[in-house]
């Protein structure tokens, strides 16, 4: 078994993939229309473009379980999922230096360097260096 695509909810799929795509560097992979308001779209690592795909989700609208969910987590803080960087500091900097706006600056946690900023999509996402 292994991983091939994880789900993340976002607000405004075209939002979203502009933010994956211009800030974070990821690429596009998939794009297939699926209803007049939503589409099957994912983003893949520049680096690994076969490898696990993330799903940029229409969030409910009509499903309040989920949308309380969402909610709960992006105002206490939690992210949402997170992603492996190689130098967690550099790629604070470089977001930083794209209007990024960080809850958590690099901090070491053990064998790990986290930081958490907000996707402007309604999710928190931490990065995260392994020491």
């Amino acid at each position: 078994m292994k991983v091939k695509v994880i789900s993340v909810p976002v607000l405004d799929q075209e939002k979203a993939l502009k933010f994956y795509t211009d800030k974070l560097g990821f690429v596009k992979k998939v794009d297939v229309p699926l209803t007049a308001d939503s589409r099957w779209l994912t983003v893949v690592s520049k680096e690994d473009q076969d490898g696990p795909e993330i799903l940029l989700e229409p969030s409910p609208k009509h499903f309040e379980p989920a949308k309380t969910y969402q909610q709960a987590l992006y105002e206490a803080g939690i992210p949402y999922t997170q992603f492996n960087v190689d130098n967690v500091r550099q790629e604070y900097e470089r977001l930083v230096s794209l209007g990024i706006n960080f809850s958590v600056k690099p901090t070491e946690m053990g064998t790990v360097i986290i930081a958490v900023f907000d996707d402007t999509c309604g999710n928190n996402i931490q990065i995260v260096e392994m020491l």
